[in-house]
């Protein structure tokens, strides 16, 4: 006769599922620690003036960026035009990588405006650690300032310790920035993104009026 099989007793397996589910428990406060580990990105907002009429200052931001840095000649002795560019960048290093509005667009998109941050401000000479709504802030006011033909008041906002080399150096920096490759593949990659989000969407795309 064939000997039966007997199975396992629920008994028997109590121990091992004991053991599995201790350590698991165990292991969620280390889970729970690297999640909270990264911090936050900070809020940035533009300001009211940042778009004409009742356009979506968001949208513009990318539109402008992108071709800004895409044709760095337009913006050569034009540094009220060049300090909106880099604001517009700074708003959207923070924006896109973190606003909700943003979670069709690849999350490349992100990733590489972020790796051109650090490219932007040192051609510009904005201090790494500077708080990003300050910067645009300031930036927003140097814009205001030069269109109004008030360049003293622009090199007074564009100082230490957001700008380390002071007004004087940072409107020439302005009025003569280089070409950015990573910062123009970054704004180019956005634009695309929103492009293809209005054509999914019925919509044709802002960066399609250029």
């Amino acid at each position: 006769m064939t000997p039966r099989t007997v199975p396992a007793s629920s008994s028997d397996a109590a121990p091992g599922r004991r053991r599995l589910l201790g350590a698991v428990l165990a292991a969620l406060p280390l889970l729970g620690g690297c999640v909270s580990t990264a911090p936050p990105l900070p809020s940035v907002s533009l300001p009211p003036d940042a778009v004409e009429g009742a356009g979506d200052p968001a949208r513009a931001a990318i539109i402008n960026t992108a071709y800004a840095f895409a044709n760095p000649a337009s913006l050569a002795g034009r540094p009220e035009e060049a300090a909106r560019a880099v604001a517009n960048y700074e708003y959207l290093a923070v924006e896109i990588p973190g606003g909700p509005r943003w979670v069709g667009f690849s999350p490349l998109v992100g990733v590489e405006l972020r790796r051109g941050l650090g490219e932007v401000r040192q051609a510009v000479g904005i201090a790494p650690d500077a708080p990003p709504q300050l910067v645009v802030n300031a930036l927003y006011a140097a814009l205001r300032a030069l269109r109004a033909g008030d360049a003293e008041a622009a090199r007074r906002v564009l100082q230490p310790p957001l700008f380390a080399g002071g007004g004087e150096a940072v409107l020439a920096r302005l009025a003569n920035l280089p070409r950015l490759p990573q910062a123009a593949f970054a704004t180019t990659f956005a634009a695309n993104e929103m492009n293809r989000q209005d054509r999914d969407g019925g919509r044709r795309g802002f960066w399609s009026q250029f």
